[in-house]
């Protein structure tokens, strides 16, 4: 592991030393090249992968000094972490190592809302959880990473083996003799987000494949999972070394870099002895009288919302969500639904009968019987307002005309809650849509043309009799 550090800083030195001569005839093109190299020294040096540890043995690890936001673990501190494993733990250890990873992958693939179920990353988190003890080092050298094979080679005298799962069932590991497994993981070329989850996906798989393969037999073992490099690349070359980078590529006054975009925030949680109701929008905005209140931080992700008034049973539920200081002293604003049975589907289907706004004793309710769907689905549109420009799906009465409501990216669910999560989400979308309808009578507009003419060109008669200019005139008598 000291082998890539004493070069980078051979490296670091040689461009110093280069930098410090004086200038010469052939120095400028040199000298952007060793620039050009110290900055690439530089940023692979800054450069971290995640490693997360889990194994069948209990307390091997002991709690993380320093571990502050920011920390990179260096090849010394990583040999720390797995040096008492290597001695006491398990003789068993399996290496998963992918070619690309990030600790914003997690993120990113890890699913959000309603889409656990869509995580690349299911059968290590349940790894996770059924470990008696894990450890997770979210910035490691990625130059210690990379080593990694060669100090465990030297920590268990034992060679590598890759394995795949036939394999895997046909070894026969013991608890005394050390084993160093790399099982085989798929590799990409591609650069596309969906071809890098893909791949997470499929070694998230052969890790379940692994781990099931290991309890079903009993095996103790210690696992391991790291990356080659990181799969984040430009992002951390452009924070890397400030000052030569902007030097390098033009300083500009006015340059700003974007914000990261902002996590989606929690859905609103109805609970009594379990989650009842689920609700969750992007955007919630009230209007009355051409005054618009944004109601979404409020709203989402605010522990302090007043849910007293909302209430719960197996056919109806009613979320009341009340605010201070809002159109008047208290605003509560009511999304009531019903379960019903029908007998023609032969399925529940639940319905929000009403959306209600109640404020200075007055109340104003808007016809939502639009919003609909199996009570075992959740309920999403992209757009749940009063206006008609967006689909109109609250109907306001005539008293209400003063008031306009309007969610984006709405989704709810009342009935049949799976685990605090929604399920899958039936979506207010017809099938056939606008755009779908003009092509479908641009269609037969044309094949009706199409059909037109070439009846015409089948009816065509030919002339059978012809002028012969050898013979008398042809003639052809008029008929009255």
């Amino acid at each position: 592991m000291a082998a890539a550090r004493s070069q980078t800083a051979e490296l670091k030195a040689m461009a110093s030393a280069s930098v410090a001569r004086p200038p010469s005839s052939s120095s400028p093109p040199q000298l952007l090249l060793l620039l050009l190299a110290l900055l690439l020294a530089t940023a692979a040096a800054e450069q971290q992968v995640p490693l997360v540890l889990w194994s069948s043995s209990r307390d091997l690890w002991v709690p993380l000094e320093n571990a502050h936001e920011g920390h990179i673990t260096t090849d010394g501190q990583l040999a720390s972490y797995l040096d008492p494993v290597l001695e006491k733990g398990p003789r068993n250890v399996l290496l998963f190592l992918q070619e690309k990873l990030s600790i914003e992958d997690f993120t990113t693939y890890g699913g959000v809302f309603g889409s656990k179920q869509n995580s690349a990353f299911s059968n290590l988190e349940n790894a996770l959880e059924l470990a008696p003890s894990s450890l997770i080092l979210p910035s490691v050298d990625w130059y210690a990473a990379s080593t990694l094979t060669s100090y465990l080679m030297e920590k268990l005298g034992a060679s590598p083996l890759r394995v795949d799962q036939a394999t895997l069932r046909e070894l026969k590991l013991s608890d005394t003799l050390p084993a160093l497994l790399l099982p085989s993981l798929p590799y990409t070329t591609s650069s596309g987000l969906m071809a890098l989850k893909e791949v997470l996906t499929g070694n998230d798989e052969v890790i379940g494949q692994v781990m099931n393969t290991l309890r079903a037999e009993g095996v103790p073992y210690t696992a391991i999972l790291t990356a080659v490099r990181p799969s984040r690349v430009i992002g951390d070359l452009s924070m890397v070394s400030g000052g030569l980078g902007r030097h390098l590529l033009g300083e500009h006054e006015d340059f700003k870099p974007e914000p990261p975009p902002s996590p989606p925030l929690p859905p609103v949680s109805y609970n009594d002895t379990e989650p009842r109701i689920l609700f969750w929008a992007q955007n919630f905005t009230v209007a009355y009288n051409n005054e618009l209140r944004d109601l979404t931080a409020l709203t989402f992700g605010n522990p302090a919302l007043n849910l007293s008034s909302s209430s719960w049973n197996s056919s109806f539920a009613q979320l009341a969500m009340t605010y201070e200081n809002v159109f008047g002293p208290l605003l509560t604003v009511k999304l009531i639904l019903n379960n019903r049975l029908y007998p023609v589907s032969a399925r529940n289907w639940f319905t929000m009968d009403h959306l209600e706004i109640h404020v200075n004793n007055s109340v104003v309710v808007f016809n939502s019987s639009h919003i609909t769907a199996p009570s075992i689905y959740s309920f999403h549109c992209e757009y749940v307002s009063t206006e008609r420009s967006k689909n109109s799906l609250l109907v306001a009465l005539p008293s209400s005309s003063a008031w306009h409501v309007t969610f984006q990216d709405f989704q709810i669910q009342a009935f049949n809650l799976s685990s605090g999560n929604f399920s899958y989400a039936s979506d207010c979308a017809s099938f056939f849509s606008p755009g779908i309808w003009m092509g479908l009578v641009s269609s037969l507009i044309m094949l009706f043309i199409f059909t037109y003419g070439l009846h015409m060109i089948l009816n065509l008669k030919t002339m059978d009799r012809f002028d012969d200019h050898k013979g008398s005139t042809l003639s052809v008598p008029l008929t009255e």
